[in-house]
C-alpha cells in the first residue's frame, strides 16, 4: 500500500491491498492541517452572575471558530471565513436575482456629509469618529447612506431610464457598543450588508422595496431557520416605513407582538397595544427576536439635503426617491446557531456550516488502521461530487481514537459525519453516516452512501 503523502497537489495512485483495486485520490482539506485556536475552558471554571453569554458565543470560542481580540472585536477563524463566505454566496445570488450590483464604498465616511444630513447630532456616542491629521473630522461608518447618496449626486447625466437603481456592498461596519456582549450578536465591528435603492416615484420606490423584501424572504428560506418578519421603527436612519426581520429567541433583544390570526407582526416599540393593527384580533402573541435584517423605505430624507437628482422624462430635474435595505451577515452567524444549536452541539443552517461533510479516519496503531488509506479515497469521492466541491474534511489526526473524533464533529455541527471504521474492513465494506440534520444514524455500503449523500444535495 502507498502510504498518503500530507502534502500532494496532485492526484495520487493509491491500491488497497485486500482488493489489489487502484483508486484515485485526491487531497482534501484535512483537521491536522486547519488553524483552530480551540479554547476550551477549565472544568472549574464558573460564569459570574452578571456576565452575559449565549450559546453561539460559548460554543465559537470553544470550538475555535471565532475568538475575540478585545471587548467587542472578533477574529474569524478559517472557519469562521468558510461559513461567512458561504452565507455572502447565498445574499449574492439572490440580490443579483433582483438586478442588484455591487460595489465598495470607503469605511471612512466625511464627517461633513453626516453633519449634513443631521445624524453627526442625532446618532449620539455609539458613533464612531476620528479626526485626521488636518483636523477633518471621518465617520467610521455604521452604514452609508450618506456616503451612497453622495455618488449618486455626483452623476450629473443621472436619467429615468436608469432608475431603478439598485447599489449594494458587504463590508464592516462599526458601532461604539457601550457594553458589547453575546459574541457576534452585539459587537464594535461587525459585517453588514447594505443595499441602497434609487427610483423616480414613491409608487416605483414601494415596487422595490417589496421586489427586494421578496429577495430577503428567499435568502431566509433558504437557511431554514425558522424566522419572523414584523413591521418596525424608522428609527434614526428615518424614512416613510420599515420592516424587520427576526430569529426568534429567548435570548434576543427585542420583544415582538405576533398575530396568530393574520400572522401580522410588530415591533413593540411600534405598537405597544394587545391589538392587532390589521386584523383587530387581540390574540396577540409575545416573543423575543434577534433583529438579522431591517428594510426601510426612505423618501427623499437623504437624496434631497444632499442633492441627488435624475432627469425626467420631460427634462425636468426631480428628486430620487430612496430605500436602504440591510443585512447582518455576522450576526446571522451567530444569531442561526443560536437558535438551532444544543448546549454543547452546533448545528448550522446547512447551506453556511463550514464543512459540509467530516470523514473520519481510524486512529494511527489501532485495529483499523490498515483503513486509513480507504478513509482518504472515501473523502477524495465526495469531495469531487458537484454538491460537495471543497466542501469535506478529513478527521486525519494519527494520534486521535475514532470515538473523540466523531464526538469533536458532532460538537462542529457538520452536516454529514462519515465514519470509516471497522465494518469498512469486511468484504463488503461498510460505512456508517450520521446526518445531523435529519438525526439520523445509518450504515451504508459506498454506494449507498454515495447515492445518499447526492440524493441530500439535490
Amino acid at each position: 500500500m502507498i502510504p498518503l503523502q500530507k502534502n500532494c497537489k496532485q492526484l495520487a495512485k493509491f491500491y488497497l491491498g485486500a482488493t489489489g483495486a487502484v483508486w484515485d485520490v485526491k487531497c482534501v482539506s484535512t483537521v491536522s492541517s486547519l488553524f483552530q485556536p480551540i479554547c476550551l475552558p477549565p472544568k472549574d471554571a464558573t460564569i459570574k452572575k452578571d456576565e452575559p453569554t449565549s450559546k453561539s458565543q460559548k460554543l465559537f470560542s470553544e470550538l475555535g471558530i471565532v475568538r475575540q481580540s478585545s471587548p467587542g472585536l472578533f477574529v474569524l477563524t478559517p472557519l469562521g471565513i468558510r461559513s461567512l463566505e458561504k452565507l455572502v454566496k447565498v445574499v449574492d445570488e439572490e440580490l443579483k436575482n433582483v438586478g442588484c450590483q455591487k460595489l465598495q464604498l470607503p469605511i471612512l465616511t466625511a464627517g461633513n456629509l453626516w453633519k449634513t444630513t443631521g445624524r453627526w447630532e442625532s446618532t449620539g456616542l455609539e458613533l464612531l469618529t476620528i479626526k485626521d491629521r488636518h483636523g477633518r473630522d471621518y465617520v467610521l461608518s455604521p452604514t452609508h447612506e450618506e456616503a451612497i447618496t453622495d455618488l449618486v449626486a455626483c452623476l450629473p447625466q443621472l436619467t429615468h431610464k436608469q432608475l431603478p437603481l439598485k447599489l449594494y456592498q458587504i463590508t464592516s461596519k462599526f458601532r461604539d457598543e457601550i457594553k458589547p456582549r453575546f459574541g457576534l450578536l452585539r459587537s464594535r465591528e461587525f459585517t453588514m450588508k447594505d443595499l441602497y435603492t434609487f427610483d423616480k416615484t414613491v409608487e416605483t420606490a414601494q415596487q422595490t422595496y417589496e421586489l427586494v423584501c421578496k429577495a430577503y424572504d428567499t435568502i431566509f428560506q433558504r437557511l431554514n431557520t425558522p424566522f419572523v418578519k414584523v413591521a418596525g421603527s424608522t428609527g434614526n436612519i428615518g424614512g416613510l416605513s420599515s420592516h424587520e426581520y427576526h430569529f426568534p429567541s429567548s435570548i434576543g433583544e427585542d420583544d415582538l407582538r405576533l398575530c396568530p390570526v393574520c400572522h401580522f407582526g410588530t415591533n413593540a416599540e411600534l405598537s405597544p397595544l394587545d391589538i392587532c393593527t390589521k386584523c383587530g384580533s387581540t390574540n396577540m402573541k409575545d416573543t423575543k427576536g434577534i433583529e438579522v435584517a431591517h428594510t426601510f423605505l426612505l423618501g427623499t430624507k437623504y437624496s434631497e439635503v444632499l442633492n441627488a437628482f435624475f432627469s425626467s422624462d420631460d427634462g425636468t430635474r426631480s428628486v430620487c426617491q430612496m430605500g436602504c435595505y440591510g443585512i447582518g451577515i455576522s450576526r446571522i452567524l451567530a444569531a442561526s446557531v443560536e437558535v438551532l444549536a444544543t448546549e454543547s452541539e452546533i448545528r448550522w443552517p446547512k447551506l453556511i456550516a463550514p464543512f459540509s461533510v467530516c470523514v473520519v479516519a481510524p486512529k494511527g496503531g489501532s485495529k483499523e488502521e490498515s483503513a486509513i488509506s480507504f478513509a482518504h479515497f472515501i473523502a477524495s469521492q465526495i469531495d469531487q461530487m458537484q454538491s460537495f466541491m471543497q466542501d469535506v474534511i478529513l478527521d486525519d489526526r494519527g494520534a486521535t481514537t475514532i470515538g473523540k473524533k466523531l464526538m469533536e464533529a458532532k460538537r462542529m455541527g457538520y452536516p454529514f459525519i462519515v465514519v470509516v471504521g471497522r465494518k469498512s474492513m469486511e468484504q463488503v465494506p461498510l460505512i456508517e453516516l450520521y446526518d445531523l440534520t435529519k438525526n439520523t444514524q445509518n450504515v451504508f455500503t459506498v454506494a449507498q452512501l454515495f447515492d445518499y449523500l447526492k440524493m441530500s444535495s439535490s
